[in-house]
Order: structure tokens, then C-alpha cells, then sequence
């Protein structure tokens, strides 16, 4: 009785060993869970939902223009935000009455129709921000009600978690998250 019980034991905790190997690396290093708090993402996500973030992709490949991304917020790096990239490193942002303009570093103008993903914006913002070579220009979808890189400035590359990658919950939202074509 005893053998099989310290057997039974035994098989346990190869079970939980071999659990531990394989959750713990996924977990920290590929991919991690966020759930969204406060409405600057809406219409697109919500407080509460429960999104996956790839943490991988980024080592391999740059940011691109509309990835929703998940940061340590510049100003407190306890803190994790989601926002959309809106502006690449070396690119200038100019901000006028709700409309973006991007003028890349080889001083191509373009134009950033979100129509795709956001009702019309009809903010009063104006600015121009000139970014370095590992910043990138970050905005909330919900402009009226987001704090992003029009408030507190440029992100900075290392601050950068990953980019969301699936939303979990709620269920009749389950979807992959891909970055908008302009």
C-alpha cells in the first residue's frame, strides 16, 4: 500500500514538474495575459477584456503603425498600458482639428485614415512631434478620454512589452488582433 502510494506520488509531481517547464517559460517569455482597464481603447476594446500579448514578435521584427501594443508607461514602469501605435521612430506626427498627417524621415507625407477603426474624431489637438530613432508616437482610440503620447510624450522602444495578440474575453468578442492596413 505504501509503495503505491509514493508511487502515486512520484507520478504526480513528474506531471506537475513537467507542467511547471513547460507553462512557466510560455508564460514569461512568449506570452502573457492582460485585461483592459478604463476606456481610453473603446470602441475597440473594453475594460475587462482579457487580451493575450505576444511578447516574442518584437524581438524579430519592428513595431509597425496601427499594432495595438502593451507598454510600461514611461512615467511609472509599474504601470501597463495598451495604446495604438500611431507614429514610427524618425517620423514626424503633425496633429491638426482630428486628422493625422505622418511625414516618414525620408519626408514622404501621409495622410493616417483611420475610418477603418474609429468613428470620426473631431478633437481640437494641434501639434507636431518630431520622433527619435527608438521612440515611437502612441494614441488610445478613444482620443477624448486617453492618456498617450499627446500628454506625457514619446514611448521609448525599451518600454515595450509586446503587441496584443488575441482577445480571450468576453467570448462573443474571441478574436485574433491584426493592425489595420493604411
Amino acid at each position: 500500500m505504501i509503495k503505491k502510494t509514493l508511487f502515486f506520488l512520484f507520478e504526480i509531481s513528474k506531471i506537475v514538474i513537467v507542467a511547471f517547464l513547460i507553462v512557466v517559460p510560455i508564460r514569461y517569455f512568449l506570452f502573457q495575459p492582460f485585461v483592459v482597464r478604463g476606456s481610453s481603447m473603446e470602441p475597440n476594446f473594453y475594460s475587462g477584456d482579457y487580451l493575450i500579448i505576444d511578447e516574442i514578435s518584437y524581438r524579430f521584427e519592428k513595431p509597425e503603425r496601427g499594432e495595438v501594443i502593451v507598454f510600461k508607461y514611461p512615467q511609472d514602469p509599474s504601470q501597463r498600458f495598451i495604446k495604438r501605435i500611431i507614429g514610427l521612430p524618425g517620423e514626424t506626427i503633425e496633429m491638426n482639428n482630428g486628422k493625422i498627417t505622418i511625414i516618414g524621415s525620408d519626408g514622404k507625407t501621409q495622410a493616417l485614415d483611420e475610418s477603418i477603426y474609429l468613428p470620426p474624431q473631431n478633437s481640437a489637438t494641434e501639434r507636431v512631434v518630431k520622433l527619435g530613432s527608438d521612440e515611437y508616437f502612441v494614441m488610445g482610440d478613444n482620443r477624448d478620454f486617453s492618456s498617450d503620447s499627446r500628454a506625457w510624450g514619446s514611448l521609448p522602444q525599451k518600454n515595450i512589452i509586446g503587441k496584443v495578440f488575441l482577445r480571450v474575453f468576453p467570448f462573443t468578442a474571441f478574436a485574433k488582433i491584426e493592425a489595420p492596413a493604411y
